[in-house]
């Protein structure tokens, strides 16, 4: 786990006043890999005085401090084995057995002097190897020596408390951290869901629709002496229910990321773990998960041949009931012998439905919803593509909403009328004309498509543009 830029910055504060107030001439702050390693782990330099010493390696540390030359090898685990031999103790503590037998007086082995009444030119007179540890986790490694004095007992208690510090202080931005990365996660995966949950919900909601219609006209076709019309009456009444319960969920579900709940920052499991040492510090190796990829609902798209004509009829059949409820004409034109297109039957099915509903739901009574097949061009690519159009004659999209019109909960000017939406229809179809390698295109007014003539209602065409079969493909 790297450090913190505030970690970092109370390390360069202690090493300031190691220097100001003590007068070294060396100071580095190293933070072990591997927690758990010991000696083995490698130590990686975090902030250093004089600061050029950050990129000095660990062999020219151990140089200057044993005032060995150049040439002399020594092994980079040497820091860390002469710390270990020499642990120091947090502030008022109780004294480990080493420190119990050390005579009264006898200084602590990790404050070691160069020999001799005056140090040589250009050793120091006393280094220290001080380990960062805090209940039994090995955090790093404080090094730091002067250069023309002697360090007394109470500048080397200053020290150890500065070590003991800066080990506390890992662990507190370890800690930090890792309440962070999950605190990340957790929104993330809130987010994919409120995201799974809108979308499931708004194709809970077309079947509805149809249903309650279907239960409407059975209804007024039901005599009152009918055994069947209580049936009919249940139908209605059950689907009335089921809409109030709809809008209740979208109320629920209407979540912004101000509204997420807190995260608590550690798990009193994980956070039991951490104090007792058995469990490691460091971040996982995998990245934390991204928003998914466009996903369909209807599950994992299975791309095939499909029958426009029959993927378009079940679709039909319950658009032509809802026109009629709403006081709509339905006019289709799909010539019957139109080429196979490659997609997946219950996303495409997805995708029609939903631009069905809109064009029913926003069109106003006496206008008309058109379903035009038929209509083929070459891709870029090079492949043919066939769409199927379904054209309104509805108040049409103002030109400023297009460049947001497929962004999820997006209403633009519908969003100030009447009509109860979600947003997410246009999204939604948008991500599963993706998985099948589809595109959908938008004209409004609709006779830019060049598909109908003009006339005094805006309206709006979206064509669904899928590629022909093709007997490779199989």
């Amino acid at each position: 786990m790297p450090a913190s830029p505030e970690f970092v910055l109370l390390c360069q504060s202690q090493i300031a006043a190691l220097t100001q107030g003590l007068g070294a001439a060396l100071s580095v702050v190293y933070l072990t890999d591997d927690p758990a390693a010991g000696g083995d782990a490698d130590l990686t330099p975090v902030a250093a005085y004089p600061e050029e010493a950050v990129d000095w390696s660990q062999e020219q540390i151990l140089r200057l401090l044993s005032g060995g030359p150049s040439s002399t090898p020594l092994p980079p685990q040497r820091l860390l084995a002469d710390a270990e031999r020499s642990p120091a103790s947090p502030p008022n503590s109780a004294s480990t057995p080493q420190q119990s037998e050390r005579p009264s007086g006898t200084p602590n082995p990790a404050f070691q002097r160069a020999a001799g009444p005056a140090a040589e030119p250009g050793l120091y007179s006393q280094k220290i190897v001080l380990p960062l540890v805090y209940e039994g986790m090995m955090m790093g490694l404080l090094v730091t020596a002067c250069s023309d004095c002697l360090w007394g007992e109470q500048e080397q208690s200053q020290v150890e408390h500065i070590a003991q510090t800066l080990a506390i202080a890992r662990l507190l931005d370890q800690r930090s951290q890792w309440a962070e990365f999950e605190l990340h996660q957790r929104q993330v995966l809130q987010s994919q869901q409120r995201d799974q949950m809108d979308d499931l919900l708004h194709q809970f909601r077309n079947p509805l629709t149809a249903v309650r219609t279907f239960g409407k006209l059975l209804l007024r076709r039901v005599q009152p002496e009918d055994e069947n019309r209580t049936v009919a009456e249940g139908i209605v009444r059950e689907s009335d229910r089921l809409q109030d319960l709809l809008r209740q969920f979208d109320t629920v579900i209407d979540l912004d990321p101000a509204s997420l709940p807190e995260a608590s920052p550690v798990s009193p499991s994980r956070d039991a773990e951490v104090h007792s040492g058995r469990a490691p510090l460091a971040l996982p190796s995998q990245a934390a998960p991204t928003p998914s990829e466009p996903r369909s609902v209807t599950g994992q798209v299975q791309l095939e041949a499909l029958n426009l004509a029959a993927v378009v009829a079940p679709l039909v059949n319950s658009a032509k009931v809802i026109a009629q409820e709403r006081g709509l004409t339905l006019h289709t034109d799909l010539p019957p012998d139109l080429p196979p297109v490659w997609g997946d039957r219950r996303a495409l099915q997805e995708v029609l439905n939903n631009l069905l509903d809109n064009a029913l739901k926003y069109t106003p009574s006496g206008g008309t919803v058109r379903l035009v097949g038929g209509i083929e061009r070459q891709s870029e690519r090079g492949n043919r593509q066939q769409a199927i159009a379904i054209l309104d004659t509805g108040p049409g999209i103002p030109k400023a909403d297009f460049e947001h019109l497929f962004e999820r909960h997006f209403r633009g000017v519908q969003s100030q009328g009447e009509i109860p939406g979600t947003g997410l229809g246009l999204a939604i179809a948008r991500d599963l004309m993706s998985q099948m390698q589809g595109e959908i295109q938008v004209f409004s007014p609709a006779d830019e498509s060049g598909l109908i003539e003009p006339s005094t209602s805006p309206g709006t065409a979206f064509l669904v543009w899928l590629p022909i079969h093709v007997a490779s493909q199989d």
